[in-house]
């Protein structure tokens, strides 16, 4: 294969943004060759934006099995990435999906099962991880730079949303439509980042979201959550989406110094020694460890989406490492399904967290929604987001 057929399920915001992308030449050895969306409407969408040799289908599994593509990227709201990722490994497509990568755990363990018995590339659109700050971080504690780490903290509440955001969605902010809130809509990548780039999940969790305290809306719109690890570090995230100004840190400590990242930068305050070595030689009343403030130099360009998905196209054809592999989405997730759960249950989650516990509650909180919307989502046109993107 030379050329990977792709199409994108899913025309709202994002995967407009994805066809448009393939369309504009921006991913070499790819073809957008058709788009997917349940909406009969969007079929003018496509004939006014895309080029005519694009195909429009309305029904995804018509066009998957139509022998006409090699690739899916899958953009459809959040409860259909497994089932639709499913139904293309079994077809023998290559899958991309968007954050995130379901709504539940249980749901998302069974794609990853379907694709490792495909063999086919499977990669999550996490662009956080092209970005260079992130990469270099994971670097300086992968490397041992930062020595062991003690503890993390992440205030991530830039993620300001209005009442007229929340309602502009037919999914939006619904347990049935979307699954939950700022913690399954905003915050997959920091989710997602917050372990990656520290190599380690929590053991356990206490969680305290608060649902609609900002807004009009039934799921969590604030969250504060207290991790521990297994090698007795802890830490803490914050988030909401009703706050502003919000901020954005993630610091991270380790027995080696501090690293901070905050306002686009990186920065290292390193000990000159090891603190446990100072504390072993110390006998003073009161010191502490030489620290340097260290300019660590990055390199790289952020190259988003499109890098993403260039990155995926290259390990169809070359067979690249990926730089999101799609089973790696169940981290992040993992996350936040802890967060909801202890806060349901008003108790500690240990994790792995107990999915079927964690699915029932789910379920109660859809049966019990006061909310109707349109699960298919609004029939509006899709929206330039390209400067929410974080």
């Amino acid at each position: 294969m030379s050329l990977v057929r792709v199409a994108v399920i899913g025309i709202g915001n994002m995967g407009a943004a994805h066809a448009r992308t393939l369309v504009a030449g921006e991913v070499p050895g790819a073809e957008l060759v058709a788009v997917c969306d349940v909406r009969q409407e969007m079929e003018s969408w496509v004939s006014s934006n895309l080029p005519a040799s694009v195909t429009y289908w309305q029904d995804a599994e018509q066009m998957m099995s139509s022998g006409t593509i090699d690739a899916v990227i899958i953009a459809t709201p959040h409860y259909d990435h497994p089932e639709k990722a499913i139904q293309a490994f079994q077809y023998g497509l290559h899958v991309m999906i968007e954050k995130p990568a379901g709504v539940y755990t249980k749901q998302v363990r069974k794609m990853n099962e379907a694709a490792a018995a495909s063999g086919k590339v499977f990669s999550m659109m996490y662009n956080q991880r092209t970005n260079p700050l992130y990469i270099k971080l994971k670097d300086l504690i992968a490397s041992g730079e930062l020595g062991e780490v003690r503890r993390t903290n992440w205030i991530i509440t830039n993620w300001y949303r209005s009442q007229s955001y929340y309602d502009s969605g037919g999914w939006r902010a619904t347990w049935a439509g979307e699954g939950g809130g700022v913690l399954i809509n905003q915050d997959p990548h920091q989710l997602d980042l917050w372990q990656w780039t520290i190599g380690m999940m929590p053991v356990r969790m206490r969680a305290f979201c608060s649902f609609g305290k900002y807004r009009n809306i039934e799921v969590e719109d604030d969250v504060t959550a207290y991790v521990e690890y297994e090698n007795g570090a802890t830490g803490v995230f914050v988030t909401t989406t009703g706050e502003a100004p919000g901020t954005n840190r993630f610091e991270v400590n380790g027995d080696r110094g501090k690293i901070v990242i905050e306002d686009g930068q990186l920065t290292f305050w390193r000990l000159r020694e090891p603190e446990p070595e100072f504390n072993q030689r110390f006998t003073g009343g009161f010191g502490q460890p030489e620290c340097w403030k260290c300019e660590v130099p990055i390199t790289g360009v952020e190259t988003g989406h499109p890098g993403l998905i260039r990155n995926w196209i290259d390990a169809i054809l070359n067979g690249t490492p990926l730089i999101a592999p799609g089973e790696e989405g169940i981290h992040g997730l993992t996350l936040s399904n802890a967060m909801l759960l202890s806060t349901w249950t008003d108790n500690w989650v240990d994790l792995p967290i107990d999915e079927d516990l964690f699915y029932a509650h789910l379920q109660q909180r859809i049966a019990s929604s006061n909310t109707k919307k349109d699960k298919a989502g609004s029939s509006s046109q899709p929206a330039d987001l390209s400067k929410t993107f974080k």
